[in-house]
């Protein structure tokens, strides 16, 4: 091989080389590009979790929000009938205790 040659096929080597640095570095790029990515997408995972249990607690407390109208109402219910029941009883009881009353003179 001649001088000219080798000087070539050193010329050829160095061109190959630069480019394959070239490549190389931009797979580094790359490779931290998708390193943030993955980070970022485990992050995104985690914080979705925690997103999934804060609607839960909130379905929950919604349900009891719904909930309590119905019940206040159901109460009051109630207790307007043990009124109406007990005011009925107390009558009946008032009337009975003033025949006898009547009824001892």
């Amino acid at each position: 091989m001649t001088d000219e040659e080798i000087a070539v096929k050193l010329n050829s080597h160095e061109h190959e080389i630069k480019s394959a640095k070239h490549r190389l570095n931009d797979l580094e790029i790359q490779h931290k590009t998708l390193q943030e990515l993955a980070l970022s997408v485990r992050e995104l995972t985690l914080n979705m979790g925690i997103m999934m249990e804060e609607q839960k607690r909130q379905g929950c407390d919604i349900e009891k929000l719904k909930s309590e109208p119905g019940e206040s109402w159901g109460n009051m219910k109630r207790t307007i009938i043990n009124t109406i029941v007990g005011a009925g009883a107390g009558a009946i009881a008032t009337g009975i205790f003033y025949a006898i009353a009547q009824n001892i003179r």
